[in-house]
């Protein structure tokens, strides 16, 4: 079976098949690294409301207002 983009953005997991719960299927899917590009905080802007998405030393995600 041939890995597409999705597949490897989503680690290795279909997204319509071992997304996160209550994803819908054919949700974009962007993987860690496009959003990060090389840095550990990305400020998200949603709502009129700024929120910060951080990479710990441990590999996983925080988010913050």
């Amino acid at each position: 079976m041939a890995t597409t983009a999705n597949d490897c953005a989503a680690g290795g997991r279909s997204a319509s098949t071992g997304g996160a719960p209550g994803a819908k299927a054919g949700a974009p899917v962007l993987s860690s690294s496009q959003l990060f590009q090389g840095s550990k905080t990305v400020r998200i802007e949603h709502a009129g409301q700024s929120y910060i998405l951080r990479l710990t030393r441990e590999n996983k995600l925080i988010l913050t207002k």
